[in-house]
C-alpha cells in the first residue's frame, strides 16, 4: 500500500481539507485528489465525504484512520531499525497540549529538542480541551490529568503538585481561612466546575463547597485574578511558581493536604508502535522536566 497515499489521507483527517493536507505534504489539490481516488479504488470502499467546503471520513475512513496511522508508524520505525539507525529522526511531530502548561513550559523546551533534532518539523495544538489522539491525527498528548483511559500508553513526566493561595492583600483585608470548612466564608476563584475542593485528614477524604464569584476556563487567567486580589484559589505549582517566588501569591492552609492525583503525563495510544519521533520527544521532556522540575525548585527559593 503506497505510504505517500496513507500519509496524505491522515492528514486530511485531520485538517478537513485535501488542498491543505496536499501542501503540507508538496502536492497540489489535483494531485492530493487523485491520490485519494486511487487509495479508496485500492480498498474498495469510500474514505472521505467531500463537500465544496469541507471534507469528512466516512464511516469507513474513521474505521481505517488507525490502521493507517499504525502502517506509517511501523515503516518509520522500520526505517529506522535498518538503515538509519544512526540518523537523526525526521518527519512532522503533532503534539496537543494544555494551553497553560504549553506556553509557560513547553516551549521553553523546544528550542533545545529542535537543536538535538533537526530534520523534526513540530506542530503543537494548544487546547485546554481533551483531544483525541486518533481522529486529531497526533502523535503524542501532553496531559495534565489523572488518568483513567486504559487505551492509552501513558508516561509520567512530571509531578503536579496542587496548593491554595491567596495575594497578600487579600488575606490583609479577608483574613486568613483557619480550615478548609472556613472556606465557604470567603471569596474563591475557581475553574468552571470546580466549585468543590477535596481536602484529606486523618478519618479520610471530605469536600468542600466554595463561593465562587468569578469562575473561568483557564487556570492562568485564575491565577492572575487570585493575585490581583479577588480571592482564595487552588492552583498547580507549575502554574504559580513565579508569583509564589516574587510573593504575589502566599500558600494558605498548608496543614490540610489537598487530594489530588493529578500530574504531568505524556501518552499516545496504547495499540500504536512507538515511533522514535515520539521517543526521543517523550525522553528529551522526562529529561528536561527532571526528577524535582525546575518549578518546584525556583518555588522554595
Amino acid at each position: 500500500m503506497n505510504l505517500e497515499y496513507l500519509a496524505l489521507f491522515t492528514r486530511v483527517a485531520s485538517t478537513h481539507n485535501i488542498s491543505q493536507a496536499g501542501k503540507e505534504l508538496g502536492l497540489s489539490p489535483a494531485v492530493a485528489s487523485a491520490h485519494l481516488n486511487k487509495l479508496e479504488q485500492q480498498l474498495g470502499v469510500r474514505l472521505i465525504h467531500r463537500t465544496t467546503r469541507r471534507v469528512s471520513l466516512t464511516e469507513d475512513g474513521q474505521a481505517f484512520l488507525p490502521h493507517a496511522l499504525d502502517v506509517l508508524t511501523s515503516a518509520e520505525t522500520a526505517r529506522a531499525a535498518v538503515g538509519a539507525g544512526n540518523l537523526s529522526p525526521q518527519g512532522n511531530l503533532r503534539v496537543t497540549a494544555p494551553a497553560s502548561f504549553g506556553r509557560m513550559h513547553l516551549m521553553s523546551a523546544l528550542p533545545g529538542f529542535m537543536q538535538r533534532y533537526p530534520d523534526l518539523t513540530i506542530e503543537l495544538r494548544l487546547s485546554d480541551s481533551i483531544v483525541n489522539l486518533v481522529e486529531g491525527g497526533f502523535d503524542v498528548a501532553i496531559r495534565d490529568a489523572a488518568l483513567e483511559d486504559s487505551t492509552m500508553v501513558a508516561r509520567k513526566l512530571a509531578s503536579d503538585t496542587r496548593l491554595l493561595v491567596a495575594s497578600p492583600g487579600y488575606l490583609e483585608q479577608w483574613g486568613e481561612p483557619a480550615t478548609p470548612a472556613s472556606l465557604s466564608e470567603h471569596r474563591c476563584v475557581t475553574l468552571v466546575g470546580m466549585d468543590t475542593w477535596q481536602f484529606r485528614d486523618r478519618t479520610g477524604n471530605y469536600s468542600v463547597q466554595v463561593n465562587s464569584p468569578l469562575r473561568a476556563d483557564n487556570g492562568e487567567a485564575v491565577r492572575d485574578a487570585c493575585a490581583a486580589g479577588l480571592g482564595i484559589t487552588v492552583s498547580s505549582l507549575w502554574c504559580a511558581y513565579r508569583h509564589l517566588q516574587r510573593g504575589e501569591l502566599v500558600p494558605v492552609l498548608q496543614d490540610h493536604s489537598l487530594v489530588s492525583d493529578t500530574a504531568i503525563w505524556a501518552v499516545y495510544p496504547s495499540s500504536r508502535l512507538l515511533a522514535p519521533k515520539v521517543r526521543v520527544f517523550i525522553d528529551y521532556l522526562a529529561d528536561y522536566f527532571g526528577d524535582t522540575p525546575y518549578w518546584e525548585q525556583l518555588a522554595r527559593q
